[in-house]
């Protein structure tokens, strides 16, 4: 693996830091859409994608703050039409911009997937990819590295004096999709109209937050919106599709400019779903009436929250805003594989061989549950015997821009702590953005009780007692950047 050599900016203190006097803000988009055909991720069988439903993008926004025309502090966000966002990929994206602009702070990169169930399979070794006349995987990661390489670059040249504001709105668009019954299990997308039923699992989040961003000459150039809620709408389909953010783009774009940068942000939502859990006649009563997709409704919705927040806040813009982006690297405990589980694996994996020796066209449709779900149980209970106390790192990105703060996560995040982020941080409008990295499920005490897909050991490297300590060290973080040190101006 290549090292990325980083440059910090020195800064004259800590109080400097927070304060500046002009916001520069760059943006571009780029298309990602790969080469057909190719395997799409997401779903637990292979897919090979022949046509294009919609392109994919890559949006990218740059800002940077200055003191008496010195840099103080820089962000990159680059939101990306894909299923989850790998190391490797995030380190060959790095190398590039390294490459591009000698002693950028790579560190200052946050690059985000909207979990679209319908783009190119990016993790390595969980589908049985075919070897010919497929895009194959390390090919996806140079094309992709290289285009948004190119694009962040574009993004920091075109910076220029701009403005900011941000806002609230709310929308129903993500249902909590764990059901749970009267014997206290729970199921993902579980029957609600049954004598069983006793309720939905955990909360849901149904604020919209969107931060705004203008040049000079007062054009909307850049927009991020946070949607707790995963894009994966058609995510049974065999096509590349950017699922409901494409028609929020086009909305967007048709509104305010037709470059507009819109950064989708997925807010914690493991245990959310655009699908429906109860209420579908109604719901599709609506949609008919409306003639509209199921896709479209959705964005229509998303789009309304962002309109009317841009109708509030569109005078309360600002300049000279504090900016300051921290990132910290946390080892969280992994879950630890019990005997019970791993002999439950074991049977499994036996019954998945015999399927597979009976019938090896089911090899395709089987290889991910044998391999890296059930295959992935196995390996962590033997490496337990060698490391006792496994930890997982995660990096976490704090960036506060004015009286907002933006904080990353690299999981599939349950809803509830999110809330319990929000609740406890002392910003005006917390951002909570999920999937910032490669993402595995981060359920609850309540879901593991329950059981299930999303909250089994399968689905999960790091349990309820990592997720505390990332809710807590998150807040800590957050909070320590509305201290006196962090906001008194200096001349």
């Amino acid at each position: 693996m290549f090292t990325i050599p980083v440059f910090t900016i020195s800064l004259l203190s800590v109080n400097i830091k927070a304060y500046a006097d002009t916001l520069y803000v760059g943006t571009s988009t780029v298309d990602i859409t790969p080469e057909l055909p190719v395997a799409l991720d997401g779903q637990m069988h292979l897919r090979i994608a022949r046509e294009v439903g919609t392109p994919l993008e890559a949006n990218i926004a740059v800002l940077e703050s200055r003191h008496k025309n010195k840099l103080i502090e820089t962000t990159v966000f680059v939101s990306c039409d894909l299923v989850v966002i790998p190391s490797e990929m995030l380190y060959q994206v790095k190398y590039e911009v390294h490459k591009l602009l000698p002693g950028f702070n790579t560190d200052k990169i946050v690059m985000n997937a909207i979990h679209t169930h319908t783009a190119p399979v990016v993790r390595a070794n969980v589908y049985p990819i075919p070897e010919k006349d497929v895009t194959q995987i390390e090919d996806y990661y140079s094309f992709f590295a290289k285009k948004i390489g190119r694009a962040i670059k574009q993004a920091w040249d075109s910076r220029k004096p701009g403005n900011v504001t941000w806002g609230l709105s709310q929308a129903k668009v993500g249902y909590n999709r764990r059901a749970v019954y009267a014997d206290n299990s729970a199921k993902m997308y579980g029957k609600t109209n049954i004598p069983e039923f006793r309720g939905i699992e955990g909360y849901e989040d149904q604020n919209v937050n969107s931060l705004f961003f203008w040049d000079k000459q007062g054009e909307l150039i850049a927009v991020g919106i946070a949607v707790a809620c995963p894009a994966q709408e058609v995510e049974e389909r065999y096509e590349i599709n950017a699922d409901y953010w494409h028609p929020v783009r086009l909305s967007l774009r048709k509104r305010f400019n037709s470059r507009l940068c819109v950064l989708g942000w997925i807010g914690a939502a493991g245990d959310q779903s655009p699908h429906l859990m109860y209420g579908k006649a109604g719901e599709e009563r609506m949609r008919n009436l409306r003639h509209l997709s199921r896709l479209d409704e959705i964005a229509r919705r998303i789009v309304f929250a962002v309109e009317d927040t841009y109708e509030v806040v569109k005078t309360d813009r600002h300049n000279d805003i504090q900016l300051i982006h921290e990132t910290k690297d946390m080892s969280l405990p992994m879950r630890l594989i019990t005997k019970t589980e791993y002999k439950a694996s074991q049977k499994e994996i036996k019954k998945l061989e015999a399927q597979i020796n009976a019938d090896p066209k089911a090899k395709d449709r089987l290889f991910r549950k044998l391999n890296s779900f059930e295959g992935d149980v196995i390996r962590r209970y033997e490496q337990q015997k060698i490391q006792l106390a496994p930890m997982y790192n995660a990096k976490i990105h704090v960036i506060r821009i004015g009286d907002i703060v933006i904080c990353t996560n690299p999981f599939e995040l349950f809803t509830d702590y999110s809330i319990a982020i929000q609740a406890r941080s002392k910003a005006v409008q917390t951002f909570v953005v999920q999937l910032a990295g490669p993402g595995t499920y981060l359920p609850t005490e309540k879901a593991v009780k329950g059981g299930h897909y999303s909250a089994i050991a399968q689905s999960n490297l790091v349990g309820p007692e990592g997720g505390q300590l990332l809710v807590d060290q998150t807040v800590e973080l957050i909070n320590k950047l509305w201290n006196v040190s962090y906001n008194q101006k200096v001349n």
